[in-house]
């Protein structure tokens, strides 16, 4: 049990094993948001690694091919961005509006939260780009000096989260435009919600496409900014 545990590829197949599963049972429970195979495939692989004793790190280097492949993922994600090119352009403003409010409130929450509970300085870096999709907000974090690991541990908390509850939320706010629904979702859960937001409609999951793109272009501008200002 000890060989296979340590074998090269143990990680990749687990991953890819446990994430089938999850995405099955996804479809079979009517695609229950608390269900989202994200989620559950991370909470049984955390399970696993607890039981086995396998160290983090090296799964991680027994998942390097997937970890390769989420640049690509990413690329791939913002395809449906192509087929929305003329909406988005028709609504160049309410587009920059929303884009700036939502990034605004989005650092200003996370800012505001964590220094109102007294954080140190390194949470709170590692903290700010957890609405940037994960190959971009890597690299801010690696600009701002911030813990890479930490800051891949909250880029997945907020683009899971968001997945689960984010529709939900937009619907109890009678949010019903697709294109709103799904901007919302991209600048919020990045590519975890975009692949969310893609299983309800072409139209949403191109916006959410947007809204991720969009963001991870803006907080890749600002954030080394704030990150002054607070620093200051």
């Amino acid at each position: 049990m000890n060989a296979i545990i340590h074998a090269p590829v143990f990680g990749l197949l687990l991953t890819v094993l446990v994430y089938v599963g999850a995405y099955r049972l996804h479809q079979r429970a009517g695609r229950n948001p608390l269900l989202t195979p994200v989620l559950i495939s991370v909470i049984v692989i955390a399970v696993i690694l607890q039981l086995t004793g396998l160290p983090y790190a090296e799964y991680l280097r027994q998942c390097l091919v997937l970890t390769l492949l989420l640049g690509p993922a990413t690329v791939a994600l913002a395809l449906p961005l192509l087929h929305n090119g003329r909406a988005l352009l028709s609504s160049a403003p309410a587009v920059l509006a929303t884009l700036l409010v939502g990034g605004a409130v989005s650092v200003g929450i996370t800012v505001g939260t964590l220094r109102a509970f007294g954080v140190d300085h390194a949470l709170l870096l590692a903290a700010l780009p957890r609405s940037v999709t994960s190959p971009v907000g890597l690299s801010i974090a690696e600009i701002l000096d911030a813990s890479v690991p930490l800051a891949v541990v909250l880029t997945l908390i907020s683009g899971v989260s968001g997945a689960v509850v984010g529709p939900a939320l937009l619907s109890m706010a009678r949010v019903r435009d697709e294109r709103a629904r799904g901007f919302a979702i991209g600048m919020t859960s990045h590519g975890i919600g975009t692949s969310r937001a893609l299983a309800d409609s072409p139209v949403s999951g191109g916006w959410s496409s947007a809204g991720m793109v969009l963001n991870a272009l803006a907080m890749t501008a600002v954030l080394p900014i704030v990150a002054a200002l607070l620093t200051a």
